[in-house]
């Protein structure tokens, strides 16, 4: 016989054999069921697991940082309004002016008597860096967040060792 003839005869039995499997009921059908509920309790009970751990930490939080407010009360020292003649621009004719407003933000009210004497001193700095600017050196946000980080940096040289985080912007206008 030739080698061929044998390998048929052998594909013969496995493919009758493969077709009398599926022709008979699956032996572990049960099983598969209990299996893949067992799976999905095991997700339901993970998913309310992670949802009540969830739901712990989010309540959590807003007291939290509710008392780290009532620990750490910021205070806000006003400056007087000042108006500022920019420095001119090539082949400007008619002078630019800027008036602003700020605001200092300490983080405690017992800084605020440190920081009023120093008032003079501080709108000073700022007059003297504002009147080297021009008006196209504050064109739009991008401008106005460079000016508050410069006069942050300033006023903080100014007042040390007392620091101020942040100056706010109470109004700003360009002319």
């Amino acid at each position: 016989m030739p080698p061929g003839g044998t390998m048929a005869k052998k594909a013969k039995p496995e493919a009758a054999e493969a077709e009398e499997g599926a022709d008979a009921p699956p032996a572990s059908g049960g099983g598969r069921k209990k299996l893949i509920i067992g799976a999905l309790a095991v997700l339901v009970l993970a998913g309310g697991g992670g949802g009540y751990m969830f739901m712990k930490r989010s309540a959590a939080h807003p007291d939290a940082a509710h008392a780290e407010e009532q620990r750490k009360p910021v205070a806000f020292v006003d400056i007087q309004e000042m108006t500022v003649n920019l420095a001119s621009e090539p082949n400007q004719e008619r002078p630019r002016f800027l008036k602003f407003k700020v605001a200092l933000e300490v983080k405690d009210a017992k800084v605020v008597p440190e920081v009023t004497p120093l008032l003079p001193r501080v709108q000073d700095i700022f007059q003297v860096f504002v009147r080297e600017l021009r008006a196209s050196d504050l064109e739009g946000s991008g401008g106005i967040y460079k000016l508050r980080e410069e006069l942050l940096r300033r006023v903080n040289i100014a007042l040390a060792p007392t620091r101020v985080d942040a100056v706010l912007f109470k109004e700003v206008v360009i002319q």
